[in-house]
């Protein structure tokens, strides 16, 4: 991978949104139906937090989702939509691409 790649990625990760994807129904264990997340945790993302710090928030959430037996492919398709709404690169990749 280019430094350019590398800094396009950076930039996507940086500006990324909160994992929020709109449905904020809390069931679970106090955790979202939609996302995943509590309410402590939806507060505490890092709006302007680094890259790395964003990346690992999502990392972390992704990997909560496949352990919970959910699919995180609905949520990355939503995902991907905020951003586009939002006007902002995503950086979570779908697996087929």
């Amino acid at each position: 991978m280019d430094t350019h790649d590398r800094e396009t990625i950076d930039a996507a990760w940086a500006s990324a949104p909160s994992p929020c994807i709109d449905v904020c129904k809390y069931k679970r264990q106090g955790r979202c139906i939609g996302c995943s997340m509590t309410k402590a945790e939806k507060q505490a993302f890092p709006e302007s937090g680094s890259a790395e710090a964003k990346k690992a928030f999502i990392e972390a959430l992704l990997g909560r989702l496949s352990e919970i037996g959910r699919n995180p492919a609905f949520w990355v398709m939503t995902y991907r939509h905020k951003c586009d709404r939002v006007g902002v690169p995503c950086p979570v990749a779908i697996e087929e691409d």
